[in-house]
């Protein structure tokens, strides 16, 4: 089950990308005092846990209502996430996302914890899509609880981040968070190409 744990917590480490979110979440609260930004970070972990625990419990469900295979959404969701590994790369998914945070900045926004932050940036399409995908490949409870204690720790740790930004960004620099994400976006790459080669393997093989 360790393995099992490793496995879910890098791929939604990766996906979820808290070093990315960071910065942003620095962005839109530098006007904020610091404890109404710590409540906004609290309150985006929240909303984006809620979200993800929906489509984890529910979203085989949701398949099977809508007659798609397990197999059919393994290659789909490997192929969205192996798009989003090569924006991680050329850094085109960091600078849509500033371009998303600069407009909002633009605009007397209070509260961002709903949206930017919890949806699309933490639970996004991306996010929803690995939730499912490693679920769909949890056989047992022990198994589903290990997933999901996965993605309940990369939550705390995006948690962490969203509140440690602002010295962070100090601290290390636009430099840092440009070499973690091109690392990150690399690893995704072989994750994706793994679930689409799983997929087709199981398709062809059934």
């Amino acid at each position: 089950m360790l393995d099992l744990f490793v496995s879910a917590f890098v791929t939604l480490f990766v996906v979820i990308d808290p070093p990315g979110c960071a910065p942003i979440f620095a962005g839109l609260t530098s006007a904020a005092p610091p404890r109404h930004a710590r409540a906004m970070a609290l309150k985006a972990c929240l909303i984006a846990a809620a979200i993800l625990l929906v489509f984890a419990l529910f979203g085989e469900a949701l398949l099977h209502a809508l007659h798609i295979e397990l197999n059919s959404f393994r290659i789909a969701g490997g192929i969205m996430l192996f798009l989003i590994a090569l924006d991680m790369v050329f850094e085109k998914r960091t600078q849509r996302r500033e371009e998303r945070a600069e407009k909002l900045m633009a605009e007397p926004v209070e509260d961002v914890s709903v949206f930017p932050m919890a949806m699309p940036m933490l639970a996004g399409p991306g996010s929803i899509a690995t939730i499912m995908l490693l679920m769909s490949k949890a056989q047992g409870t022990e198994a589903t609880l290990v997933i999901l204690a996965a993605l309940a720790a990369v939550l705390v740790l995006s948690l962490v981040a969203l509140v440690a930004a602002i010295p962070l960004m100090k601290t290390l620099g636009h430099s840092f968070e440009v070499v973690i994400t091109r690392l990150l976006g690399v690893l995704l790459a072989a994750l994706a190409a793994q679930y689409v080669i799983g997929g087709l393997r199981e398709a062809f093989a059934a």
